[in-house]
């Protein structure tokens, strides 16, 4: 089995959470799959949200102006983009991702601030200058791997990374955060090692862990609510308890478990 693996990381970075109280934005504190999605494809040129919301923009437009048997085809076709997934989602969503928090994060929780900004654009507010906080995660690092399913995209996307290209700017979350990608490769994944800690993000309702890690050795147990797909009628984010920690796996048999380099990781 083989995996595309990279180094994912930036100065700051901010996937807003939707739930928002009246004082900030906040952040996730890894990047989650749709987003990772997001900017893959991003850089093969796939078409997002935006272009989905422009498209039904279109029609309606259409729709004004169209009258009898027209009009009905026209509400027809706004009907069908209404239940449509943005193209970087259908495409895209069936991969099996790993996402490695990395160094300066030893834990799986990354530093975070919140920043205050100006917002100044006309629609902001009707005051004309809308004052901002948000959450951003600082320094940013993950090891991302995604498996090799003999995809004509997949190829894509690994031509695309190795070769450096990118149709469109990848970033974390928002345009204000770069993402930078380095150390591209395709490696060999092996089976899952027995009786070892996983170096991933996993689904906690899916592995047994042991309640407490190996003799000696400091225990760390981060879990977030965290994106893991995108609601097919709503569109709205499904979540999942994703958990990063160095207690053992319990379990015999696993699914989507690999190890590379003597470490395991779960794709999820």
């Amino acid at each position: 089995m083989k995996a595309l693996r990279f180094i994912l990381s930036g100065k700051t970075a901010c996937f807003r959470k939707p739930d928002v109280n009246v004082f900030a934005y906040f952040t996730y504190n890894n990047i989650h799959k749709p987003a990772l999605l997001g900017m893959l494809g991003a850089i093969i040129g796939l078409g997002g949200h935006n272009q989905l919301f422009d498209k039904k923009k279109r029609l309606e437009v259409e729709l004004k102006n169209s009258k009898g048997e027209e009009k009905k085809i026209v509400e027809k076709k706004l009907q069908e983009v209404d239940k449509e997934l943005p193209q970087f989602y259908q495409e895209l969503q069936h991969f099996k991702i790993a996402i490695t928090p990395l160094a300066p994060s030893s834990n799986g929780y990354f530093n975070k601030k919140i920043q205050t900004f100006n917002n100044s654009v006309g629609y902001a507010s009707d005051e004309g200058n809308l004052i901002v906080r948000e959450q951003w995660l600082e320094n940013p690092v993950w090891q991302i791997l995604i498996l090799d399913d003999g995809s004509d995209v997949f190829q894509k996307i690994s031509e695309y990374l190795l070769g450096g290209k990118s149709v469109f700017i990848p970033y974390l979350g928002k345009n204000d955060h770069p993402a930078k990608i380095a150390e591209v490769k395709i490696v060999e994944l092996l089976p899952f090692i027995k009786e070892q800690k996983l170096f991933s993000l996993f689904e906690e309702d899916k592995l047994k862990i042991a309640k407490s890690p190996s003799r000696g050795e400091p225990s760390y147990f981060f879990k977030e609510v965290s994106p893991i797909r995108l609601n097919e009628q709503h569109h709205f984010y499904e979540y999942a308890n994703l958990v990063f920690t160095n207690h053992k796996i319990e379990n015999e048999n696993v699914e989507d478990v690999f190890s590379y380099e003597g470490n395991n990781y779960a794709f999820i």
